[in-house]
């Protein structure tokens, strides 16, 4: 979800098998406490509306390991970018927050303004959704590049610039010597990209969080940020959390994928089993819509309705109004996240997909 509600809209999906070796493996596919880089537990987001306090993220729990890619998924009002901002307290005025954020074991929620200052940039890193906006049109790449690096590492302006040209090679832009010195608008969405991200590693930080990183990028551009983030967290140990609604792209990178509806947890495990075998409706809904998931032969099949806002909020589970499967209990009761015996985890009372193969295959691995 964008901060300011606007739908998001991407490009065609796109796919790049991974080997089946680089994922976590075990029936528990959780990080322990010890392992994790990041832990957010029964994180909640609340914001004042025309119609009163509002819950935008209500309990959500999930963890990402070292080197780990974790996906963050679901339609435009789910309370995906939300949930990204109040991990670095980069929250709207008046909003409340409750739950717990651990980053290396360290209580981020609660923090005073110059303490999340510490973090922000330095110990977690941060790509907005366009670089387009988030990049200054009228300052030069070296200045973006090296004003938290000289504030964070204390580096001399030279020693800030020299890695500035660093970042900017390992993220392969061209001529980076040269690049340093020209504006945003001089290079094209995808260098752009490179850029923001280039910017978001120049403190080495343990954690990214990229929030639609290929949002507005052709098929062939997706792929490269693809490869690029992969090559990051291989080499340098960065964690990583992507933010998208395509399905697509969470399937050719991410180890375990969490899917959002409504502020909650629908579905959480590892990717191929939530995207290859889904058990709660919604996941199921999403990849039977999902351009080149379908089976040979057959037509997409589009969720009917659409999401909640956050003053139509229904009661009980929040995607019973679109849902085929939804009894008179859905509407009332709130389901519970609970775990199944293949280490994913369901929010879904009725589980009308137990054991069963998923209709359709995830992109790049039918």
């Amino acid at each position: 979800m964008s901060a300011n509600g606007r739908p998001e809209t991407g490009p065609a999906t796109v796919a790049r098998p991974r080997a089946a070796d680089s994922r976590p493996t075990g029936p528990d596919n959780r990080r322990t406490s010890t392992g994790s880089v990041l832990e957010v537990e029964n994180l909640s987001v609340a914001l004042r509306t025309s119609h009163g306090i509002r819950r935008a993220v209500d309990g959500i729990s999930f963890s990402i390991g070292a080197g780990e890619i974790l996906g963050i998924a679901g339609e435009s009002g789910s309370g995906k970018t939300l949930t990204a901002l109040s991990l670095l307290g980069l929250l709207p005025l008046g909003a409340r927050t409750s739950g717990s954020v651990r980053f290396e074991g360290r209580e981020l929620l609660g923090l005073k303004r110059r303490q999340l200052r510490e973090v922000r940039g330095k110990q977690v890193g941060l790509v907005s959704q366009d670089p387009a906006t988030s990049l200054h049109p009228l300052l030069r790449i070296d200045v973006q590049m090296t004003e938290h690096v000289r504030a964070h590492l204390g580096f001399s302006k030279d020693k800030a610039r020299q890695r500035a040209i660093e970042m900017l090679t390992a993220v392969r832009i061209p001529d980076p010597e040269t690049a340093l010195f020209a504006h945003p608008h001089q290079f094209s969405g995808g260098m752009r990209q490179r850029i923001a991200i280039a910017m978001a590693l120049a403190c080495e930080p343990r954690l990214l969080i990229a929030d639609e990183p290929t949002t507005s990028l052709d098929v062939t551009v997706q792929a490269g940020i693809l490869r690029l983030l992969d090559r990051l967290r291989r080499e340098r140990g960065v964690s990583v959390m992507i933010i998208t609604h395509d399905l697509g792209v969470l399937s050719s990178i991410s180890d375990r994928i969490c899917i959002l509806y409504g502020g909650r947890v629908a579905e959480y495990g590892v990717t191929p089993a939530v995207l290859g075998t889904p058990r709660h409706p919604y996941t199921e809904g999403l990849m039977r819509s999902l351009p080149g998931a379908s089976a040979a032969g057959a037509a997409m099949v589009p969720i009917q309705g659409a999401p909640p806002s956050l003053d139509s909020m229904p009661g009980g589970c929040a995607f019973h109004p679109r849902c085929e499967w939804a009894r008179e209990s859905c509407r009332t009761t709130v389901p519970a996240l609970r775990s199944l015996d293949d280490g994913r985890q369901l929010a879904c009372d009725v589980d009308p997909l137990p054991a069963r193969p998923a209709q359709v295959s995830p992109v790049g691995r039918s």
